[in-house]
């Protein structure tokens, strides 16, 4: 794959973009039923991508969990792209996947796919990094970034902190790119440090390890966490069909109870999740070093002070997490979600974004029977180190 050209990347949204229509998503729904008919009693099938963002899920695969609630679990597919792991879902090859808190928006209202978010997979765990001659965001006027997908979190963040730089976020030919003007681009994570290192792009936020690789690579800096931008966004969300959830409501169950099991066990856990997740862990999960996850969950004791004085942490106050785990999709964040998607630069057809309403539509993509369920069972939103209440006020503070 050339660094050098990007347009594999626009092929690759266009590609989903085609999928995420009614006229494509209809052959593989049409799939879906017949897989969901011939299988009743389907495992848990899991579709992923090689981040942190995927932890809970493959910690439960790993530490048994699912088998611990008395349900079968198949290996864990490890997918290339966020084009290959909604077209796995949509088509039944897999039933339980993470995915972007944005796209689930795309997904269920662009394009009608019948799935729900069910639980938040993490919180944080992403950042801004920027070449190391980079000190301020203000530098990268223009200059060209990558993103790792138009619906993501990442967009949202940085686009926000951009124009609070007085910078035009744009989409164009870089040689087109004006001095207050940041052109983006799409790439996916793992050529994000190849192309930092090779200054084909000035910086890119990204989920981790990408941050961390840079950081271990030496070829960039994280600039800003997107945790300390929007306080506890989440990141990537559990999504399921709703089949599952409305024709096998015991299984749903059991899968959530291992989920949410598996984010509290990481909080605990969070060097074991580390070498869990690595290439050196017994299923070699991601193709990561232990080092590298180790910089993002058992960071080192003295970074936190070094990121306050960088300005990569300016809500010490907060006290985040370089990644987190709490499973309760709060509505405020998908209400707020909306709001900012609707004002958020997005390639493609966005204008089923204008007629969402963002309280029924955070009523509507979410179920949150089951992980209202399981939480309970393990004592309570206070096991997160939360307030013990399914409200909240969405903190957004560049």
């Amino acid at each position: 794959m050339c660094l050098d050209d990007f347009t594999h990347t626009r092929r690759d949204f266009l590609k989903l973009s085609a999928v995420l229509s009614a006229a494509g998503a209809m052959p593989l729904l049409s799939s879906l039923q017949a897989r969901a008919a011939a299988e009743p009693d389907a495992p848990v099938r899991i579709g992923y991508l090689p981040i942190t963002d995927a932890t809970p899920l493959l910690v439960a695969h790993n530490n048994g969990l699912f088998e611990a609630e008395g349900i079968k679990a198949e290996r864990p597919v490890l997918l290339r792209s966020w084009a290959q792991v909604i077209e796995a879902f949509i088509s039944g090859q897999v039933n339980v996947i993470h995915l972007l808190s944005p796209m689930t928006v795309w997904a269920r209202y662009g394009s009608k796919v019948p799935a729900k978010v069910v639980a938040w997979n993490h919180v944080g765990g992403s950042g801004l990094t920027v070449a190391p001659d980079i000190t301020e965001v203000k530098q990268l006027g223009g200059k060209t970034v990558a993103i790792p997908f138009w619906y993501s979190i990442h967009n949202v963040v940085v686009q926000q902190l951009f124009r609070d730089n007085g910078l035009e976020p744009v989409s164009r030919a870089a040689a087109a790119v004006a001095a207050n003007e940041v052109n983006l681009v799409v790439l996916p994570p793992s050529d994000m440090p190849p192309a930092l290192a090779s200054k084909r792009i000035a910086g890119y936020i990204v989920a981790e390890p990408f941050n961390a690789l840079a950081e271990e690579l030496k070829v960039g800096r994280v600039q800003r966490f997107t945790g300390d931008v929007w306080r506890n966004h989440a990141c990537c969300v559990v999504f399921m069909h709703e089949h599952d959830l409305n024709n096998r409501p015991e299984w749903s169950q059991k899968v959530v109870n291992a989920i949410v099991k598996a984010q509290l066990w990481t909080r605990d856990h969070r060097a074991e999740a580390a070498q869990i997740l690595s290439k050196s862990g017994a299923n070699r999960y991601t193709p990561h070093a232990p080092e590298v996850l180790g910089r993002v969950l058992t960071p080192a004791a003295d970074s936190r002070e070094q990121y306050v004085q960088s300005g990569a942490i300016r809500h010490a106050q907060w006290d985040e997490q370089r990644i987190d785990f709490q499973p309760y999709p709060f509505p405020s964040y998908t209400e707020e979600l909306v709001r900012r998607l609707k004002d958020t630069l997005i390639e493609g057809d966005k204008g089923f974004l204008a007629a969402l309403d963002p309280q029924q539509t955070a009523r509507d993509l979410v179920d949150d029977r089951f992980v209202r369920n399981a939480i309970g069972a393990v004592g309570g939103l206070k096991a997160f180190g939360l307030p013990d209440s399914f409200e909240r006020s969405e903190e957004f503070a560049v």
